[in-house]
């Protein structure tokens, strides 16, 4: 793909979600903290493209998530400890 901009916090609305694949891209700006609503979601693939800031901990509320992908983008700080309990 070839998509370029941010991710729409109107992400949150697709509640039925389970997989989110939006790697190789040109997306830049932040992970909006709507990603945390996506309550069925198993699989966020984010890497390789130009987003910054840090991992959220709303991802830690996804309590279905088996597959996080996040190498190969401008994140910095720790990863939280909601993710992985």
């Amino acid at each position: 793909n070839n998509l370029e901009g941010t991710i729409l916090t109107e992400i949150g609305l697709l509640s039925s979600l389970t997989e989110l694949l939006l790697s190789s891209n040109n997306l830049e700006g932040t992970i909006p903290t709507e990603i945390g609503l996506l309550s069925s979601l198993t699989t966020l693939e984010l890497w390789e493209n130009n987003l910054e800031g840090t991992i959220l901990t709303e991802i830690g509320l996804l309590s279905s998530l088996t597959e996080l992908l996040l190498s190969s983008n401008n994140l910095e700080g720790t990863i939280p400890t909601e993710i992985g309990l």
